[in-house]
């Protein structure tokens, strides 16, 4: 039996992870068992996700992981991006993402030169995709801190907004008891930003508990 387990990211609440469904479907219709979802909301420039790394301690030998693109795993430089590659396939897991060739069962199937060759070619595949995930990264920012220069310099830039309801959400979740673990895991965000809002929240009410 194939089984796998499917990653899907967006990076901000405002955006839909509705779009991602289809690759389960897709999973599905290929033969595959889906033995687990694993949906969030927080940036993949980020190696400290809550639901990819309790995909990562679900992982069993022999399962695949399935995201809709590369980015969806990772946008975190090469270097970091290859230790989360590598933190799956010390799993026994292996990557499957459409568009980036897989030459998996050809390999199993091969031996002596044609097994080192397509091993070769693999890795150089994933290195390049992971690399572009990046660059896709580097180049949106480059162009934001670009439309931010250009605004100030107009007068028009008023500053990025709060996204209020996820502020909202984690102060709630905090004041229920809930540990940060499970703030961010609920609130679909990293560890650090629940720290993050939560120390600016006791700065402008001194009267609330910081809860560990």
């Amino acid at each position: 039996m194939k089984i796998a387990r499917i990653y899907q990211r967006v990076s901000t609440v405002d955006q839909d992870l509705a779009r991602q469904e289809q690759i389960v479907d897709d999973a599905r219709r290929a033969g595959f068992y889906i033995a687990g979802v694993y949906s969030e909301k927080a940036s993949g420039a980020n190696a400290d996700r809550a639901e990819l790394n309790r995909m990562i301690r679900d992982l069993q030998p022999g399962e695949v992981v399935i995201a809709e693109k590369m980015d969806r795993i990772s946008r975190l430089a090469l270097p970091e991006a290859e230790r989360l590659v590598k933190s799956i396939r010390d799993k026994g897991a292996r990557l499957a993402i459409p568009g980036v060739v897989d030459f998996t069962e050809i390999m199993n199937d091969s031996d002596g030169v044609a097994k080192i060759i397509l091993e070769s070619v693999q890795e150089m595949l994933l290195k390049l995709a992971l690399q572009m995930a990046r660059d896709d990264y580097e180049t949106r920012r480059e162009r934001q801190r670009q439309g931010i220069a250009l605004a100030k310099a107009s007068g028009k830039y008023a500053g990025r907004k709060a996204n209020t309801i996820i502020h909202q959400r984690i102060i709630a979740l905090r004041k229920d008891g809930h540990t940060i673990t499970e703030t961010a895991k609920a609130a679909g965000c990293s560890v650090s930003q629940v720290k993050r809002i939560m120390a600016m929240n006791r700065q402008k009410n001194h009267h609330l508990p910081s809860r560990q």
